[in-house]
């Protein structure tokens, strides 16, 4: 029994989260789900660029509280214009406008020793992210997004090789790295990668175009709900950051779809050792009902899986076992993996942000 209370207390921290995009609100929506006595995190702060009046907190307000996709929020917002702040679940949550990270003072708002979460995309290099940790009241940074110079992690693989007792600065990587790590992982460890080649079915995103109009990326610029748009993925080289013995062994690309939300990893994989899809299949139900990737692993037996299924998975990972295909020999393997590339994703960055900021309590199943 003493070793059981035998424990630190956690210390909530602070955090602040830069930008408000669609990751930004469903980050601030699942803090915000568990405010109170015992709370983790704290979201103190959402940073915006621009004036800030009535109409743009009514419009922050609406935006978090009816969601196209997610459904509406359970829970409360309102608007504070004397402090300019949202009330969300009965906690003030100020809305600061800034063009520069350095030109914040977060302490003039009782803020201390934040967690700064930069979902813009403006910031993806050590030097640029970097500019946060000059701002008084913040000492970490985690970005929604592939970084330069900084630790790339996937939580449950590869995040307890960084801490912040060394680190100040860390990536969550992409939404598609998360997907496919911890099945890559499982598979590198048991059957052994030769070379494979990754193909990702992916909703569009905000960075398409409505209608045909000009566009920095080829073919992004056609319009996104009325086209398949092949276009370049970065996710299978940034899996060796996280998995460093898969280093030049992916090759990878990705289509845009008219989907919303919810997109499809494919993993053509050539192997070391055989694997039928039933033993790979046997595998990674094993890894994703015990063992460090239960989290990031779900295991679908369904006949009638289709995207519409995985919006809402708190799973990076859900993996369509009726899908699997294997040749003869058992050396080539194509694996199907399913994510919400919003919600999924969102909770993988929540779940790094609690061991950036230790105050990760543990899950029993």
């Amino acid at each position: 029994m003493k070793e059981a209370h035998a424990t630190e207390l956690i210390q909530p921290k602070d955090v602040v989260l830069y930008g408000f995009g669609r990751i930004g609100r469903l980050v601030a929506r699942e803090l915000m789900s568990k405010t109170g006595k015992g709370q983790q995190m704290r979201l103190r702060a959402i940073v915006t660029r621009g004036k800030i009046d009535k109409t743009v907190l009514d419009k922050r307000a609406s935006l978090l509280k009816s969601d196209s996709v997610h459904g509406d929020f359970s829970g409360t917002v309102r608007v504070d214009l004397e402090k300019n702040a949202l009330v969300i679940n009965g906690t003030t949550v100020h809305v600061i406008s800034a063009n520069a990270p350095e030109d914040i003072d977060y302490t003039q708002y009782g803020i201390k020793d934040a967690l700064v979460i930069d979902n813009t995309g403006a910031f993806r290099d050590k030097e640029a992210l970097s500019r946060h940790l000059v701002s008084k009241g913040v000492n970490k940074v985690l970005l929604t997004a592939p970084g330069k110079g900084i630790p790339n992690i996937v939580y449950g693989v590869n995040h307890l090789e960084h801490t912040s007792d060394s680190t100040d600065i860390f990536s969550a990587a992409s939404c598609t790295t998360n997907a496919i790590t911890p099945i890559l992982k499982v598979v590198e460890d048991n059957f052994g990668v030769i070379n494979g080649h990754l193909e990702t079915i992916h909703a569009y995103t905000n960075d398409q175009n409505l209608v045909d109009n000009m566009h920095s990326k080829y073919r992004r610029g056609r319009a996104a709900a009325l086209n398949m748009v092949i276009t370049e993925t970065g996710a299978g080289k940034a899996v060796s950051k996280a998995l460093p013995s898969l280093e030049g062994k992916l090759t990878s690309n990705a289509i845009r779809v008219p989907v919303p939300n919810g997109s499809l990893a494919i993993l053509n994989l050539q192997l070391e050792k055989s694997a039928g899809s039933d033993t790979m299949n046997s595998m990674i139900k094993k890894y994703a009902l015990e063992g460090n990737l239960v989290e990031q692993i779900k295991y679908s037996l369904d006949n009638e899986l289709v995207s519409s299924d995985i919006v809402g998975s708190s799973a990076p990972a859900i993996y369509d076992s009726k899908a699997t295909i294997s040749t003869e020999d058992g050396k080539t393997v194509v694996l199907y993996i399913w994510y919400d590339n919003e919600y999924g994703y969102s909770h993988q960055v929540i779940r790094l942000a609690k061991h950036i900021s230790k105050v990760k309590r543990f899950t029993y199943y």
